[in-house]
C-alpha cells in the first residue's frame, strides 16, 4: 500500500528566512511561497534528489500550524507524507485495520494538486501522516 516518501513538512514561523537557510546555507533548490488558503499555510518545496522538504507558514491565526507553532515556538518537523496509488482502497484498508482518517474522512486537494488525507499521529508512533495519491 504505502508508496514512496512523497515529503517531510517542517513548520516555521517565517518562511522567507527558513527558504534561504536551504538556498544559500544548503545550496537547494527552493520553490517560491504559495498561499494554500483551503488548507490555511503558505507552502514552499525544496527539491532534493529522492524527495521533497515542504516548509509551512501559518496563514492566519487559525491555520494548523500556528497552533502547532504555539506548543513548538522554533518549529519542527509538522508531517511526513507518503504516496499512495489509490487514496480511496489505501483510506478503506486503513480504517479496516483500526487507523483514524482525520476530518471527514474524504479526500482534499493538497499543495500538489492531487487527493490528500491524513492520518491520527496516535495510531502511527505519534507522527502525523499525510497520504497522496500518486
Amino acid at each position: 500500500m504505502i508508496g514512496r516518501l512523497n515529503h517531510v513538512a517542517i513548520a516555521v514561523r517565517d518562511i522567507a528566512k527558513a527558504s534561504e537557510t536551504y538556498r544559500a546555507t544548503l545550496g537547494a533548490e527552493v520553490s517560491d511561497a504559495v498561499p494554500q488558503h483551503a488548507h490555511g499555510v503558505t507552502t514552499v518545496f525544496i527539491t532534493l534528489p529522492n524527495t521533497k522538504i515542504e516548509l509551512l507558514e501559518p496563514l492566519g491565526a487559525d491555520s494548523p500550524i500556528e497552533k502547532f507553532l504555539q506548543k513548538n515556538p522554533d518549529g519542527g518537523i509538522h508531517h511526513i507524507c507518503y504516496e499512495v496509488d489509490d487514496i480511496i482502497a489505501a483510506r478503506d484498508a486503513l480504517k479496516g485495520k483500526g487507523a483514524r482518517i482525520l476530518g471527514d474522512g474524504e479526500p482534499k486537494i493538497g499543495a500538489h494538486g492531487k487527493p490528500v488525507l491524513f492520518l491520527h499521529p496516535k495510531d502511527f508512533n505519534g507522527t502525523l501522516v499525510e497520504l497522496e495519491q500518486a
